[in-house]
């Protein structure tokens, strides 16, 4: 493909399904989630795909049953344990975004390692959303904003907000995504990258996410290859 897009988001969606179908507990689901982000980083970096955001928490997540919140942290101090000194090595840069008061200090304290020891790594952007909501972005972005444009001196002006406001986001030192992939079936975003998404091409497929793989990845970049984006402009010959 000679139209590989530059920074993909993906929405991990099916991990309590996929164990549903095969009579397990959803934990096991989750499991097989985490071997399906190390396939698919993997994958895009052997594509040569610039920036990977994968949705891992979101602030709503918070609502499930405590024992699978507990797995999923487990799950994740394993992940960033076991896979830190591997993405270094790879060149991999890691980066996580959400509101990390929530988390637990052990799992700050992961993160902002593997942080700090990758990154000046020059490969693959690797981005995980923890404890993020869309929405929360957006109204912190534009509180924060508000409170530095008084603090210089500055109008709030249309013109200045619009020029300002994406420096504000958690995602201010990458690009938005070309693609939007959400596994499972399910075709909504889900309070994910909200601002970053007004122009991103979405690619929905049945595929449950422990099952999704390079092939996957492919495909849904061949799927892009094929869309005309535009940009809101009228489509010239």
């Amino acid at each position: 493909m000679d139209k590989i897009p530059q920074h993909i988001a993906i929405i991990m969606d099916g991990n309590g399904r996929w164990a549903g179908e095969r009579g397990l507990p959803r934990t096991a689901g989750h499991r097989q989630g985490i071997e399906a982000c190390k396939r698919v980083v993997r994958a895009a970096g052997e594509m040569g795909i610039s920036y990977i955001t994968l949705f891992g928490f979101s602030t709503e997540n918070w609502s499930r049953p405590v024992e699978e919140i507990n797995e999923l942290m487990r799950l994740l101090r394993m992940y960033l344990r076991s896979e830190t000194a591997d993405l270094h090595r790879n060149n991999v840069r890691l980066k996580v975004i959400g509101e990390r008061g929530p988390l637990s200090a052990d799992i700050v304290e992961l993160i902002e390692n593997a942080e700090e020891l990758t990154c000046e790594n020059t490969g693959l952007n690797l981005t995980i959303a923890l404890n993020y909501g869309g929405r929360d972005e957006v109204l912190r972005a534009a509180s924060k904003m508000a409170l530095e444009l008084k603090e210089r001196g500055i109008e709030p002006t249309y013109e200045a907000v619009q020029e300002h406001f994406s420096s504000f986001l958690m995602t201010k030192d990458m690009p938005d995504p070309d693609i939007l992939i959400r596994t499972s079936g399910e075709q909504r975003i889900s309070n994910f990258l909200l601002w970053q998404c007004a122009y991103s091409e979405f690619v929905f497929t049945d595929v449950l996410w422990p099952d999704f793989d390079k092939a996957d990845l492919e495909a849904a970049c061949a799927e892009f290859h094929k869309r005309d984006r535009r940009f809101g402009a009228v489509q010239t010959s």
